[in-house]
């Protein structure tokens, strides 16, 4: 089972409460390679699907990126670039992503993969002028979407 499927169980099964009038603004998803065609060539299932459908119940306005899930672009950190000492040439790689991101015109992006979460929060928004867009996890953004009984804000 992954984050995904646990995260929509908690959902569809009502274990779990959220508010989508926590985040009105535009946002998008980042399919990682990780989980989507990587997962998909090892164990038959790519996660694209799922992780849109909880932003979904997170967010009032999605807007997806072209191309999008098997076809979507890598951000230029995988296969352990992020953690290797070849910055400018991983920034580089990630003008795509950047120019698919800015198109869409969101102002947030959900990046579930730490990798490709670090890459564009910590280096491609810098680069290319991105400094306004919102970068979550999807357990983050699920967190700060929760509905929580009995507590006034």
């Amino acid at each position: 089972m992954s984050v995904h499927d646990l995260l929509k169980e908690y959902i569809e099964t009502g274990r779990i409460k959220l508010d989508k009038s926590k985040h009105p603004e535009l946002t998008t998803y980042h399919d990682p390679c990780n989980y989507g065609r990587k997962s998909e060539r090892t164990f038959g299932h790519g996660y694209y699907e799922e992780p849109r459908w909880i932003v979904q119940q997170c967010v009032e306005n999605f807007v997806d990126t072209y191309p999008t899930k098997v076809n979507n672009y890598c951000c230029g950190a995988g296969g352990g670039a992020w953690a290797m000492p070849y910055a400018e040439e991983r920034i580089y790689y990630g003008r795509v992503k950047v120019k698919q991101i800015k198109d869409t015109g969101a102002e947030m992006l959900i990046a579930p993969c730490h990798n490709c979460r670090d890459q564009i929060m910590k280096s491609l928004r810098q680069e290319y002028d991105m400094m306004d867009l919102e970068v979550k996890y999807l357990w983050e953004l699920v967190a700060d979407s929760l509905v929580i009984e009995g507590v006034d804000e």
